[in-house]
């Protein structure tokens, strides 16, 4: 199959350049798939497809009345990142979390920023990811956010930006491992050809991480994955995590808190836990101190968090740091704690609950995207050039009653990549999830989930909204 008709669409493309040239880390690809017979790249994309049904690699999008259990989509069609590019955004990254880990001890802390006039207090008071049942807590090494995923999208001059920031569960680290181990099997020869960096030693590198930030006491450490149960919409990753670090996987009921530890109910009695990676949010962890009524957490765990013997990742209270709004202020936080410029710059943002920049969101919604200040997978979010005048409606009022809770951006022409369709390739919109985990140092995986449009024209990459994914390749 040939790439003669594929239109960049105007879009910086990822692969070619506007006048059709593959660009220098795409040629051996380009070269490759088209040597292949007539037919050959379809055939591989069906037998990717059928490993991901037969390895059972799914997500569960709530409220779908044919089933909640999906296959992942994928394309075969790697995203191809080039060692200095990669180098650029590695910096940016560590730069970043770096800072934001600052800022989330200074609010739990003294909150200098605040009291400096650096971010406005009642931002941070009126965050959902802020709980102030975690003032003065000093987690080990002084770091709250040990697994992050930070959203990047490059806009139509092929410069990169920060979309937002994720620090309470990021998900879909399981998808970059499954996407390139079924791509290994479908290309085989472009990876023997291809100096392509790994991902396979993330699980690793997980593993290192937790055992790196136990309480100094915990000789030998225990580490498990806490899970809302198999209903969650990202079970599928909490187990194979578990099962790739060698960590235990247990629910809310699987711990007690017994002796001031938290302790794992195992068939030979009660088992020491030293370090737990939660993906339960904090609502639910536990219901002394937040929800009365969730069965989800453990009880008394917070206490044993507050005084050392056990370590939660992500700590809690890190969602201050994920607000939608919080994420304006980024680049004043990173020059506030760091003295330093943003290597990777934030997309420009209008604050709703500013009265100046909220006239001028209202006046422009045809034109703007509007997200809700903690909403995520796509939903709470108007992309104004394609909604009704009833969605913007709606959205306006929205703002009006709840200002504080809505920012709005200008629209990102996402950059695009080539993905199969039929018998053909078409450009879709793509952006880019890269994974970074902080324990003694910040590490940042070479590589990180591509999320793509697959509806055509669309800009919303997520999963749940119809997005699937690409293997992302960071040349050595």
């Amino acid at each position: 199959m040939k790439f003669t008709n594929y239109e960049t669409g105007g879009f910086f493309d990822e692969m070619f350049t506007p006048e059709g040239v593959p660009r220098h880390g795409y040629a051996a690809l380009k070269t490759r798939i088209e040597s292949l017979p007539t037919g050959e790249i379809e055939a591989r994309q069906a037998a990717a497809e059928q490993a991901f049904y037969d390895l059972g690699i799914t997500f569960t999008v709530y409220g779908h009345t044919e089933g909640t259990e999906k296959i992942f989509p994928f394309d075969i069609i790697p995203r191809i990142i080039e060692r200095t590019e990669w180098e650029g955004l590695e910096r940016g990254l560590k730069q970043r979390i770096h800072a934001l880990n600052l800022f989330i001890d200074d609010v739990y802390h003294e909150q200098k920023i605040v009291k400096d006039g650096v971010v406005p207090g009642e931002l941070i008071n009126s965050a959902e990811g802020y709980f102030p049942e975690c003032m003065g807590i000093d987690p080990p090494l002084g770091v709250w956010c040990h697994v992050t995923g930070t959203d990047l999208v490059r806009d139509e001059r092929g410069e990169f930006f920060v979309l937002e920031d994720n620090l309470r569960s990021p998900s879909g680290v399981s998808y970059v491992l499954a996407n390139r181990r079924i791509l290994k099997r479908t290309l085989p020869l472009m990876f023997q050809q291809s100096n392509i960096r790994p991902v396979d030693d993330y699980p690793t590198m997980l593993l290192n991480m937790m055992l790196e930030v136990a309480p100094p006491t915990a000789k030998p450490t225990t580490a498990a994955i806490l899970t809302p149960g198999m209903y969650n919409s990202a079970y599928y990753e909490h187990s194979y995590l578990a099962m790739q670090t060698g960590v235990e996987l247990v629910e809310g009921r699987d711990l007690i808190v017994h002796d001031n530890q938290v302790m794992m109910r195992t068939t030979k009695g009660l088992k020491r836990v030293d370090v737990i990676y939660r993906r339960v949010g904090e609502d639910f962890l536990d219901p002394l101190v937040f929800r009365p009524e969730s069965v989800l957490g453990v009880k008394g765990i917070m206490d044993v968090f507050r005084a050392g013997r056990v370590t939660l990742a992500n700590a809690p209270g890190t969602g201050v740091a994920d607000d939608k709004v919080i994420y304006a202020y980024v680049p004043k936080i990173i020059k506030y704690y760091l003295d330093e410029d943003p290597i990777l710059n934030n997309v420009p943002t209008y604050l709703c609950s500013e009265k100046k920049e909220r006239d001028h969101v209202l006046a422009n919604l045809n034109k703007l995207v509007v997200k809700a200040a903690n909403e995520s997978g796509g939903y709470g979010m108007l992309i104004g050039p394609t909604a009704t005048s009833e969605q913007m409606e709606s959205f306006a009022a929205a703002i009006k009653a709840r200002p504080r809770n809505y920012i709005a951006q200008p629209i990102v022409n996402l950059s695009r990549a080539p993905v199969l369709v039929g018998d053909h390739f078409e450009g879709r919109h793509i952006d880019f999830r890269p994974y970074i985990l902080y324990g003694k140092e910040i590490k940042v995986m070479p590589g990180g989930l591509t999320r793509v449009a697959l509806v055509k024209d669309s800009l919303v990459v997520n999963s749940s909204q119809g997005g699937g994914s690409k293997d992302t390749w960071v040349l050595d």
